[in-house]
């Protein structure tokens, strides 16, 4: 025979049970408080973060790991910390263990290791110049000496050594340069005396086809460093050489447009060679599309260019063509 519950053992019940709900409420809110903060915190974070169940579905992760789902596919749970690989980036991936669930971290290390790089790289190859640069000076002191006493019919063979010996000098040159530093010595210069020099180093490029070299006629003056400028102009105007060389047209054309803009100089640098292959690379040190190149023309270039208080850009038009701009 049951029992009959009495009014008050009801109505403690109800209270209880209201209670528990209270308590439910309370720390079914708490949770909610407790992973919005959470969900803020990795948000914060610099790297991606990917909080993992034990059946690798995806707990919790912040915008920078949606940004980099394709990556997360390619994790391995099985190791702690290492580096991958990914869409031309480098990620440092740390992982942890704590109450059934994987805490997941990927930071970028691209430009850490790519200094990393170019400090080694560089430290090479100054010391293998260093190491080239007093035989080779020997070698073009004897062929200026040669070239007065060959017999006429042997003279261009030892003009072609002096451009191969000018190209070398100019990669020693342009190495030692990058890892010592660009350092400006401005004085009032004229056009006339870049564009003579720029001239001069024009001889000493070795091409096979006709080319017309269209440069400013008129006179100007400007502030600067006239061995750097030199070296600035004759980088673009040999790339362009280069890329005029490796067209399939027998004849090609370089041309520099100047303009005074908003207290700027501005040279306008355009060929009819190959297009640019790879743009990202064309400010990046030791990378080169050219079989001739060693990647560093352009790096100096711009670097030049900051010197002078100006910049380098692609020119985006029909014309194929970059934009030196210079206080």
């Amino acid at each position: 025979m049951s029992q009959s519950i009495s009014p008050e053992e009801l109505k403690a019940l109800i209270e209880q049970t209201y209670k528990v709900e209270e308590e439910y409420v309370a720390l079914r809110q708490s949770y909610n408080h407790l992973q919005s903060t959470i969900e803020q915190v990795i948000e914060f974070l610099p790297n991606a973060i990917w909080i993992v169940e034990a059946d690798g579905s995806i707990f919790l992760q912040n915008s920078q790991a949606k940004e980099l789902g394709s990556l997360f596919e390619t994790l391995r749970f099985d190791e702690r910390d290492y580096e991958v690989n990914f869409d031309d980036r480098s990620y440092l991936i740390k992982s942890a263990h704590h109450n059934e669930k994987e805490l997941l971290s990927a930071t970028d290390i691209t430009d850490q290791k790519r200094k990393e790089n170019l400090a080694t790289m560089g430290q090479m190859a100054a010391h293998l110049s260093h190491e080239i640069r007093n035989p080779i000076g020997s070698i073009a002191l004897l062929a200026s000496t040669l070239i007065k006493r060959v017999i006429p019919e042997n003279r261009p063979i030892v003009e072609e050594i002096q451009k191969s010996l000018y190209r070398i000098e100019r990669i020693i040159k342009a190495t030692l340069m990058f890892s010592k530093g660009i350092s400006a010595q401005k004085t009032p210069l004229r056009w006339w005396q870049i564009r003579e020099a720029l001239m001069s180093s024009i001889g000493y490029y070795s091409y096979s086809k006709t080319i017309e070299f269209v440069f400013p006629e008129d006179d100007f003056t400007l502030n600067g460093d006239l061995d750097l400028l030199t070296m600035l102009f004759s980088n673009f105007v040999f790339n362009a050489i280069d890329a005029i060389e490796l067209d399939e047209e027998d004849e090609g054309k370089i041309e520099i447009i100047y303009a005074y803009r908003n207290g700027k100089h501005s040279f306008e640098i355009y060929d009819t060679g190959i297009a640019i292959e790879n743009k990202k690379w064309l400010f990046e040190a030791f990378k080169s599309t050219k079989e001739r190149g060693n990647g560093l023309g352009l790096v100096l270039s711009k670097k030049i260019a900051l010197a002078h208080g100006g910049d380098i850009e692609v020119c985006e038009g029909d014309k194929k063509g970059f934009r030196i701009t210079l206080s």
